[in-house]
């Protein structure tokens, strides 16, 4: 087993990983989890939903995200810890705090010029109160956000961002640009509901209309009072809304109170965000699973880059340069993104490192684990992770857009462990590149929809 300490000539941080694709490599040293305290003071901040989640309803565990406290742990250990909060997903319904996903609104009469010179995809197609699930590149082709962008208005638009500052880059870009729009942070806050009986909760807070809401779609609507804006939308593959609380420092808890009666109502409650959930049903999480020195076409996001996007986009020549590379069969990138099924005990939280592959015939460190976890429908792990593509160019003989997500390959990898998930310590165990979602997901993407649209053209 290779060594993973100072001797023998390796680095503890691994560069024997190749990570040539990267300006900034990614830390592989398995440090573990160091068992700290999380420091709460005022630079970080506060939520409207904060005194809710952490006060009254026991979110004991917290990450940074976005710069927002953001509670990642309601049910204790002892209790179940992850996989219980996973089960009243699955099973009945669950209120999520995502004030984290800030809020940056772009409007004025440029605002659909502005957004669509922004995004990879066309913001023209987007009618008022539709959303979608869109990227932001940079020149580089690095993807910088991934937001869902919603249209309440012909004027404009709402980045709900994922966890990378959006608001400078947008403000930047039109300093050089000069579109006649305004674009600043405004006072929303937005809270999941998802899981089989969502529409029901729903239902008993903004009335039966909420049962109208296209996938994608928005509907105003008051709760307790106050302003909301209601999608059919969410992070978890399963049935679901958000409420997009108006004046939210304000009026966040008049909404929060009713939401949650409702929820537990029909038999739920409120958990962390659902990333069990969200790895089975391969959405990815910036920053974890890719970042700005990511190509969308290394994360099977090849789909948000069109052929018939006249207008002209930040990444568009050097996208449109990969795009054609691999078109021609020459894959621009070491690594990719794939799914993967892996043996050893139950992951049942948060994984501390990225965890490293191998090659199980040379031995050699060639990859590493992005977001792993346990899935009880499929009785196995399961995870995302980046492998060397050459290996699956050998192994599928595709152009490795979003192939290599269609279906199981035989093709073996060895994942390095920590011990307590091993099935002997210090030994890797086996793991084989799997379709992905590894759970179907009951409103599919675009991709997992052209894929059930190609099966189903198959075997007509």
């Amino acid at each position: 087993m290779t060594d993973h300490g100072n001797g023998g000539g390796n680095h503890p941080n691994h560069p024997s990983v190749d990570q040539s694709d990267r300006t900034v490599p990614r830390n592989l040293r398995q440090t573990g989890d160091p068992g700290i305290e999380m420091l709460v003071s005022t630079r970080v901040r506060k939520s409207p939903f904060f005194h809710k989640s952490f006060n009254e309803n026991g979110a004991w565990r917290a990450t940074v995200y976005n710069r927002l406290y953001h509670p990642r742990g309601l049910v204790q250990p002892e209790d179940g810890g992850a996989m219980e909060e996973y089960d009243a997903l699955v099973n009945s319904v669950t209120l999520w705090d995502v004030a984290v996903e800030r809020q940056i609104r772009v409007k004025g009469p440029d605002a659909e010029a502005f957004t669509n010179y922004v995004i990879t995809r066309d913001a023209t197609d987007i009618e008022p109160m539709k959303g979608r699930y869109v990227t932001l590149c940079n020149e580089d082709g690095g993807v910088l956000n991934d937001p869902v962008l919603l249209r309440p208005e012909e004027d404009e638009f709402w980045f709900s961002i994922s966890d990378s500052t959006l608001m400078q880059w947008l403000q930047g870009v039109n300093v050089g640009e000069g579109y006649d729009v305004e674009i600043d942070e405004i006072d929303v806050a937005p809270m999941q509901i998802q899981g089989p009986r969502s529409e029901d909760a729903m239902i008993d807070v903004v009335g039966e209309e909420v049962s109208d809401i296209p996938y994608y779609g928005l509907m105003e609507a008051e709760i307790n009072g106050s302003d909301v804006l209601v999608s059919q939308t969410g992070f978890s593959g399963e049935k679901g809304f958000e409420i997009y609380v108006k004046d939210a420092m304000k009026n966040a808890e008049r909404v929060w109170d009713p939401v949650l009666e409702a929820v537990r109502d029909h038999g739920g409650m409120q958990i962390a965000p659902g990333h069990h959930r969200r790895i089975a049903a391969g959405i990815m999480s910036w920053g974890q699973d890719f970042d700005h020195e990511t190509s969308p076409f290394q994360v099977n996001l090849g789909y948000h880059v069109p052929d018939d996007k006249e207008a002209d986009y930040i990444g568009k020549e050097e996208l449109e340069r990969q795009k054609q590379l691999i078109e021609d069969g020459e894959y621009p990138f070491e690594l990719k993104l794939v799914g993967l099924k892996m043996a050893g005990e139950p992951i049942r939280d948060y994984a501390p490192d990225f965890w490293l592959i191998s090659d199980p015939e040379s031995g050699e460190e060639v990859g590493y684990m992005t977001s792993p976890w346990w899935s009880p429908e499929l009785d196995t792990n399961i995870g995302m992770g980046y492998v060397p593509a050459d290996k699956l160019q050998e192994a599928t003989d595709a152009t490795l857009d979003d192939e290599v997500y269609e279906e199981d390959l035989d093709l073996e990898f060895e994942v390095h462990l920590p011990d307590e998930y091993a099935e002997e310590p210090g030994e890797p165990v086996f793991a084989t590149v799997a379709e992905v979602p590894f759970k179907e997901s009951v409103n599919p993407s675009a991709r997992e929809q052209a894929k059930l649209n190609a099966r189903k053209e198959a075997n007509e």
